[in-house]
């Protein structure tokens, strides 16, 4: 039979197990999030290219992924500027950005959130990312933008059309 020290000491060990998985998880989420503005910072900071579907299909999960593509091939095929005209990742056409503030966190088996703090041209920005775990790794959901107390989405950028 098993004794009161015994059922905490387990008890604990598995609240500590429990903790440790939920934070790998936020470090892997924050580290897919890091790699995307790492490519923002500095005078070199070219950015990510989304000119290609497979570029696209990097970063965004496939129904968001699905959207973009078509709202492309669609608005080229009127001649027309696609809906998404500025890069999503910093809410803008240009970008002088310094540093980020990354936090990463979980919130549900598989999904996580990632907020973005910087600083672009001396303007404070906040993108909100929310990410979907698939078997090819992390992937956005969606992209919230704050600007002056408004906010927008990158899903209803193409639900409002």
């Amino acid at each position: 039979m098993m004794n009161r020290r015994k059922i905490v000491l387990l008890s604990l060990l598995g609240a500590a197990f429990a903790i440790s998985r939920t934070r790998a998880a936020d470090a892997s989420a924050r580290t897919f999030v890091a790699a995307i503005y790492n490519a923002y910072k500095g005078k070199n900071g070219n950015g990510i290219s989304l000119n290609s579907d497979a570029t696209i299909r990097l970063y965004f999960e496939p129904g968001l992924a699905g959207l973009i593509i078509k709202d492309r091939k669609d608005a080229a095929d009127r001649g027309e500027a696609p809906t998404l005209s500025s890069d999503p990742f910093v809410d803008s056409s240009d970008w002088d950005i310094q540093a980020f503030d990354i936090a990463a966190q979980d919130v549900a088996p598989s999904k996580a959130s990632g907020t973005v703090k910087f600083q672009n041209f001396d303007k404070p920005k906040t993108v909100v990312l929310d990410l979907v775990k698939l078997k090819e790794g992390w992937r956005i959901a969606d992209i919230t933008w704050r600007r002056d107390g408004e906010t927008e989405t990158l899903r209803g950028l193409f639900t409002e059309r």
